[in-house]
Formats: C-alpha cells, structure tokens, sequence
C-alpha cells in the first residue's frame, strides 16, 4: 500500500513537470514574439533579443497601427470570425437537435456526415463548386463553406442525447414548437459543449488563411491571417515599406512580430473566459449513451 501511495505520487510529480515544460514550450515563443516587437533594430536584426526587449521601443505598433492593410484585414478577420461562429453555432445547433432524435433514415443520415469527416473531394472540386455559386471575390466565402463541421455535431448532438426527455415532452405538451424547445430548454443546459463548439469554430475561423488567398483576387479582402501569412512567408514587402525616420529605428522584423503578436492577441484574450467549459465540453460531448 505504501508502495503503490509512493508511485502515485511520482507518477502525479512527472506528470506535473511534463505538462510544465509543454506549456513552457508554447508560452515561451510567444514571450520572444513579444520582446522582439517591443527591441530596437540592431537587437532585433542581431538575435540579441530573447525573453526581454532589448533597447525598448514602440514604434512597431505604432507603425502597424498605421498600416491601412492590416487594420483592414483585422476588421475583416473580426468580421469574419463574428459571422462564422454565429452561423455555424447556427448550423450545428438546430442539426445536432434534429439528429439527438429518432426517426427514420437517421442512421444513413448520420453515415452520410461522418463519411464527410472521413473524405474530402479535395481542393479542385471545391473550388470549382464554390466558384459556380458566386463565392469568388466575396465575403461568404468565408462564412459558408466551413460552417459545418461533422465533429462539432457530434459533440453537440451527444450533449442534447444527455438532456432528459420529459423536460422536452412537458414543453410540447404545453405548446411550445420545436425551435422553443431548442432555444429555451437545450441550448441553456448545453452552456459547456456549446462553449467548446464555439471555441473551436472562433479558432478555425480566426486561424484560417488559405480561403482568402484563394478566393481573393484583391489583398485588400484579405482577413488577417491571410495577410500575415503573405508578408511573413512570401515575404510581401509592400506592406512592410518601412519610411525613412522609421527605417533607423526598427526593422521589418520586429514589424512582422507586432503584427503575428496582434494577431493571436484576440483568441489568446477570448480563451479564458471558455477554459472551464472546455474540459467539461470535451468529455460530456464525447461519450455516447
């Protein structure tokens, strides 16, 4: 017994050092990211800069702030992740509630989704479809494509399996549709798997940049993530063009920095609010009764 007390509490001190140091491993780069932004040039261009900022300044930020292309694509990035998320809770909401029932053709119908988990049609059929339903060169295309996701729904769908049904057998007695069940009786006992679902649509939507450099034949549609990815690994300088006063003090290094730092800023500032529905949200939806 002693024995088996004594392993447990190594196993338990392991297992706390391992999960430091992955968090270290994620957090760090992040602090560098930071201090990078905040250093002068010569520290920046030298790789002197490492956890703090090195001869300190803003002008980073205040150049990126002042770069008409980024705070657009910031504005569409925030417009994109705020219809996305709405939409596709949307989608997967009134889905996941008609699915938690039975009926006939259901278990085909589930099939058919999880069988688009499974296979894609690939990237030339999609473009081609989404291009005849006029989605080049227009905002949808941010929004409409990715709105489903067959894993969010079988989050949610096991969430609403868990709600017993004589709350919703009372309130269809009582005259209330379907949609009033769903809106005042599901989605208010579902807090935690609908956090989690929002979570990870908010993060794919704010995260994803390949649709726009796709889809878009201006760089002015760009969301930020597309816009960062052009200027960080194509290396777009256009929109790095530092000015002559600007040029002696910092360099297109620690502009880059400011800007991916601004950019993760958000989801990194929206997660904790989510956090303690996350755990609950991934198990409870995971587990089929």
């Amino acid at each position: 017994m002693r024995r088996t007390h004594l392993s447990r509490k190594i196993f338990v001190l392991c297992n706390t050092i391992f999960l430091i140091l992955v968090a270290l491993l994620c957090f760090l780069p992040l602090v560098n990211l930071f201090a990078i932004s905040l250093s002068g040039k010569s520290a920046a261009n030298s790789g002197l800069v490492t956890f703090w900022p090195v001869d300190f300044t803003t002008l980073a930020y205040i150049k990126t702030f002042h770069n008409s292309n980024f705070i657009r694509s910031l504005v569409i990035s925030f417009l994109r992740t705020g219809a996305g998320t709405l939409f596709g809770m949307f989608v997967i909401t009134t889905a996941g509630y008609a699915l938690s029932k039975e009926f006939r053709g259901r278990t085909a119908l589930m099939w058919f989704f999880v069988f688009t988990m499974l296979f894609g049609g690939g990237l030339i059929p999609s473009y081609l479809v989404n291009t005849s339903l006029g989605l080049k060169n227009n905002f949808l295309v941010y929004i409409l494509p990715g709105a489903f996701s067959c894993y969010n729904l079988i989050l949610i769908m096991n969430f609403f399996k868990s709600i017993p049904r004589a709350l919703e057998e009372a309130a269809l007695i009582d005259g209330a549709s379907f949609f009033k069940v769903l809106w005042k009786i599901y989605l208010p006992l579902s807090k935690a798997g609908l956090a989690t679902v929002a979570l990870f649509i908010m993060v794919g939507n704010w995260n994803e940049w390949f649709t726009g450099i796709l889809y878009m034949s201006d760089t002015k549609n760009y969301p930020l993530a597309s816009f960062l990815q052009v200027i960080v690994v194509q290396g777009n300088q256009q929109d790095l063009a530092l000015d002559p006063t600007s040029a002696a003090a910092m360099s297109e290094r620690t502009i880059k920095a400011a800007q991916v730092f601004i950019g993760a800023l958000p989801i990194l500032l929206v997660y904790p609010f989510l956090q303690k529905y996350f755990v609950t949200g991934i198990v409870m939806g995971a587990v089929k009764e």
